[in-house]
């Protein structure tokens, strides 16, 4: 949430130009005393009134309205500065204990402008003079919050992992001036080194789950703890100076951020440390994004594939059902209806026949309700074979004993106990174990036995269909056949799922899981 300033921002343009008119002022003394210009004081009140139409005009600019306040202070810094060496040449003036001359108030006046000038370069040139001090305490080192500041700004570019992880490494060794500097990432105990200046080959660290949680909480720790807690990292470095620094995001450990130097280097200061831990904890931020865009990433890959999955399954659901309904269209071509064709013609035969010879006609007519018999029994095994009334009337239990019986293996059906469920969820669980029945007769040979399981758990309705015959190898299909997709495809669209388990010589086993909406 953006503050509002206490001071309207024309307020401090307005203040800007009163203290550069008050400085126009004070040179235009100054420059008086040292070469006697300017003798008009018209003049000198018109260039001290200038800022104020300009703090007007650069108020209004969106460009540099809002750059008032560096403005400001550099002023009033300025100002401040001249002033005390007015102040300084008054006294002078005074000390001389007599009336100045020209010569004396041009020498004063000239004096003044050097310590102005000076003090005004001053001002740029104390941060550059306050950084090479600092660097040369340091024997030649950037100052420790430079890594801070390079690696928040690579935050905002485009660079992959890898990449900004060496980069911290590198920057690291560069402004602390250390022997090494290596990042660890992982997570659940293991961490990998994955960058490291001078380059080192890779290396696993892992850690049991008490030593994950005690890194977890440790801050920058230094060699003697690391001796404890890590000693695998101080292989290589029996006398190095270490700190560790763990990268952790809400406790989770997840990297660790190593430093070494030499023992005859400098210790490690309070301002080092400082750095390693904020350091740490901006990459335990960047860390936890990378592993949440990465989940994101694998959550959408898996929903594409699931929807590939859908979008396939319904073609083929559609494409059965097509299948389905011009296999019907032949069953009834073919079977019941020719059946009921061939029996109108005889119906006619036996109406002219009946004319003429009573008894042959009585005849015909017995025969064709055989033929009429024989139709309905027809229609009573197609409908059968779309729906089984069973199924309807009684439920799964009545309809798989059923359908075990027509089995050509011997099956044993526990289904007992289950009460009536949604029609769409019975005909899936029907359809499935039919058709891994018929799988069973087909593939599991003639001295196999299935058991058939249906059961209620967990808020959902499980089946089982279990043969003990000869089984397959399932590496050795590239995909599934026909009925283990037509399988799928019925319990995926009620949001079930499918498995399979088979073994050469241990027989198969398909099973079902649908969830039960209460």
């Amino acid at each position: 949430m953006r503050r509002t300033p206490l001071t309207p921002l024309w307020v401090r343009w307005v203040s800007w130009a009163a203290v550069a008119a008050v400085e126009v002022a004070v040179w235009s003394l100054i420059a008086h005393l040292a070469t006697g210009w300017p003798t008009d004081r018209a003049l000198v009140l018109a260039a001290a009134s200038l800022p104020f139409p300009l703090a007007l005009a650069l108020s209004t600019s969106r460009r540099v309205r809002d750059r008032v306040n560096p403005l400001l202070a550099a002023t009033i810094s300025l100002a401040g500065l001249t002033a005390l060496a007015a102040a300084v040449g008054v006294v002078l003036l005074l000390a001389l204990d007599r009336v100045p001359t020209a010569r004396d108030r041009a020498l004063l006046g000239r004096s003044m402008m050097a310590a102005v000038l000076a003090a005004a370069l001053y001002v740029p040139l104390k941060a550059r003079l306050s950084g090479l001090s600092a660097r040369l305490r340091r024997g030649g080192r950037e100052a420790p919050d430079d890594a801070l500041r390079t690696f928040e700004s690579r935050l905002s570019r485009a660079i992959p992992l890898e990449e900004l992880l060496l980069q911290v490494a590198e920057a690291l060794r560069k402004t602390l001036g250390l022997d090494a500097a290596e990042v660890w990432t992982g997570s659940n105990g293991l961490l990998e080194r994955v960058a490291s200046m001078p380059d080192a080959p890779a290396a696993v660290l892992s850690l049991g789950g008490e030593e994950e949680n005690v890194v977890a909480r440790a801050g920058v720790s230094g060699t003697a703890w690391t001796g404890v807690w890590l000693p695998q990292l101080l292989e290589g470095r029996p006398d190095a100076v270490v700190r560790v620094a763990p990268v952790t995001h809400f406790a989770h450990l997840l990297g660790l951020v190593v430093c070494a130097r030499s023992s005859d280097s400098e210790p490690f200061t309070d301002d080092e440390e400082r750095v390693l831990t904020e350091l740490a904890r901006q990459l335990g931020l960047v860390l936890h994004n990378v592993r949440l865009d990465t989940a994101l990433q694998a959550s959408l890959d898996e929903l594409r594939h699931k929807a590939d999955e859908l979008q396939a399954s319904r073609s083929r659901i559609v494409a059965a059902a097509d299948e389905a309904r011009r296999q019907l269209e032949r069953d009834l071509h073919d079977g019941a209806q020719q059946h009921l064709i061939g029996l109108v013609a005889h119906l006619r035969l036996a109406l002219q026949i009946g004319r003429s010879d009573e008894r042959a006609g009585e005849e015909m007519l017995e025969e064709l309700g055989r033929g009429l018999q024989e139709a309905v029994q027809q229609l009573r095994s197609l409908a059968h074979g779309i729906y089984p009334p069973l199924l309807v009337e009684r439920g799964l239990p009545d309809a798989l004993m059923a359908a075990a019986a027509r089995a050509g293996v011997p099956t044993e059906v526990e289904a007992s106990g289950n009460g009536r469920y949604p029609p769409e969820l019975e005909a899936a669980v029907y359809f499935c174990c039919l058709e891994a029945l018929q799988n069973a007769v087909k593939h599991a040979g003639c001295d196999a036995r299935v058991t058939v399981r249906v059961w209620e758990e967990s808020g959902a309705l499980l089946f089982d269909v279990i043969d003990d015959g000869v089984g397959f190898d399932p590496s050795g299909r590239r995909q599934p056949g026909a009925g283990f997709i037509n399988m799928g495809d019925r319990v995926g669209a009620i949001g079930g799922s499918l498995g399979v388990q088979s073994a050469l010589g241990r027989g198969t086993r398909v099973s079902g899981r649908i969830p039960l909406k209460r």
